[in-house]
């Protein structure tokens, strides 16, 4: 597809010889993905001239097509560009995007396709995946072999089989959490993203901004930030740092434009400080947080409680992508042995902010159900009256 937009492109530019790339992660691969393609789809153009050494293809217009390789992308610098295509975005790294593409396309307003297979969530594709959610300027697509039926429903079965439901996901529905064995909230997260609930979510000053928190200090602090609009809850602010007191999380809070509501905090809010005496909440409250402590309960009763809320939620891709890489990965580790996911989760950096995630869910169930007891003493007492 992205050959056949780089022919025509090429044929169409207006500009004085036009420049056209295809990058993949190496020469070889280039070349045994591309080149054959090319020379098929541009043999019936009259005046086309291939150069098999140089994997370029010369157009009669004084346009030019050439594959290659990010394996050295400083041997690439210097040039100019009218459009670009990099496959296997994942394999390739920021400096060439940052160092040589985007210098190269600027002076002709060029374009970039960027394409390739999830490979997790610790590479440059994923982080252009969410950056094309929350700008209008990028276009983002999902190519699923379950959608497009491009390969036969037999071939897939027989795939899945092989492969397995994890790395099958990954390789053939786009899913970026396909190498994660035993993800909690993986699932709900891609729903989400289908549902386009995931992107380009703002503030909205018309409503309060709620926080929820999972306090710490040599471990990570997370706070979450969020607003109750109607039934959603949009998630639009996401904050995480360690070994920093809690003035510092106080001005955070104030440096942001939010009028705030709620501040929702686990049960160790309530722990006395030796030294001090002073409770973490009595301490917070003067620096102007007063915390609302969610109820304790069971991590199971918690993590239930989180995706009962999550089809409510809509994420900020933008300012919350620390958040989202922490809920696809947070997960169960397999036990080998016996076979089957150990219940409690993996403890590493995704289990504060899902512990920060867990307060919210929680803490909004319960207010929800001291509103409900609110109203129905009001309702009682008005038909005593």
């Amino acid at each position: 597809m992205v050959l056949n937009h780089l022919i025509r492109a090429a044929l169409i530019n207006k500009n004085h010889n036009p420049r056209l790339a295809y990058i993949a992660p190496t020469y070889k691969q280039a070349k045994s993905i591309a080149w054959d393609y090319l020379k098929y789809y541009t043999k019936s153009i009259p005046g086309t001239k291939w150069n098999e050494s140089e994997l370029r293809c010369d157009f009669i217009n004084g346009a030019r097509i050439t594959l290659l390789s990010s394996e050295n992308f400083d041997s690439i610098r210097g040039i100019y560009l009218d459009m670009v295509a990099i496959d296997e975005v994942a394999q390739v790294s920021q400096g060439l995007i940052d160092e040589v593409i985007t210098p190269a396309l600027s002076d002709r307003r060029g374009k970039m396709f960027l394409i390739g297979t999830p490979k997790g969530m610790n590479n440059i594709f994923y982080d252009y995946y969410l950056k094309s959610q929350s700008d209008d300027k990028w276009y983002s697509y999902k190519a699923k072999a379950s959608d497009t039926n491009i390969v036969d429903k037999e071939e897939l079965d027989a795939a899945l089989a092989v492969m397995g439901e994890a790395k099958y996901n990954q390789e053939f529905e786009c899913s970026f959490i396909g190498n994660i064995s035993g993800s909690i909230y993986g699932t709900l997260v891609d729903d989400l993203d289908e549902a386009k609930r995931i992107g380009n979510i703002p503030y909205d000053p018309a409503h309060l901004v709620h926080t929820a928190w999972d306090l710490g200090y040599t471990d990570a602090c997370s706070i979450i930030f969020f607003q109750q609009i109607n039934h959603n809850i949009h998630i639009i602010d996401y904050y995480e740092n360690e070994k920093e007191a809690l003035p510092h999380y106080a001005e955070v809070l104030k440096e942001k434009e939010y009028i705030y509501g709620n501040h929702y905090a686990p049960h160790d809010v309530e722990q006395t400080d030796f030294s001090s005496g002073y409770t973490r909440r009595e301490v917070a409250s003067n620096y102007g947080i007063r915390f609302r402590v969610s109820p304790r309960i069971p991590l199971e009763d918690g993590i239930h409680a989180v995706k009962m809320i999550l089809p409510r939620c809509k994420i900020n891709s933008d300012n919350c992508s620390d958040l989202l890489i922490a809920l696809r990965h947070y997960h169960r580790k397999y036990n080998d042995k016996e076979r089957v996911y150990k219940i409690k989760p993996v403890h590493d950096f995704s289990s504060h902010p899902m512990d920060a995630l867990r307060c919210l869910a929680t803490g909004i169930q319960e207010q929800t159900l001291t509103n409900k007891n609110r109203q129905l003493i009001a309702e009682g007492d008005y038909r005593i009256l």
